[in-house]
């Protein structure tokens, strides 16, 4: 009788093979964001100082009252926040498909999250 000693190993690959692209991607994203120490967007609440790591989905220039702003919207695996930088109409960098790490002060409107121009460092 032979003992398979790694049962949970088979289990896993399993998982992986059965999962779908936004699973495994989360996955990763989840593991990243613990390697750079950040919360999860999930987990943070409004007017918390919060760090966080995550993958650019979308950018785009929208202006509100007439002043240029940058909105970004940053994916980690557990949820969504849209990063603001008002008065700008570009960032170096910030596009579509970056990593990042940002950090600053949440607040939520309409349901969502939201951070105002938030320090950042572009992960590669």
């Amino acid at each position: 009788m032979r003992i398979d000693p790694a049962p949970g190993r088979l289990r896993r690959a399993l998982k992986k093979l059965a999962a779908t692209p936004e699973e495994l991607d989360a996955h990763a994203l989840g593991h990243a964001r613990e390697v750079h120490g950040c919360q999860q967007i999930d987990a943070v609440s409004d007017r918390e100082v919060v760090r966080v790591f995550g993958h650019l989905k979308n950018v785009a220039l929208a202006p509100r009252a007439g002043t240029p702003t940058v909105e970004a919207t940053l994916y980690d695996g557990s949820g969504v926040i849209t990063l603001v930088w008002l008065g700008r109409r570009t960032i170096p960098g910030i596009k579509a498909g970056a990593d990042l790490v940002a950090w600053g002060r949440v607040s939520c409107h309409d349901g969502r999250r939201v951070m105002y121009n938030p320090r950042y460092e572009l992960r590669v």
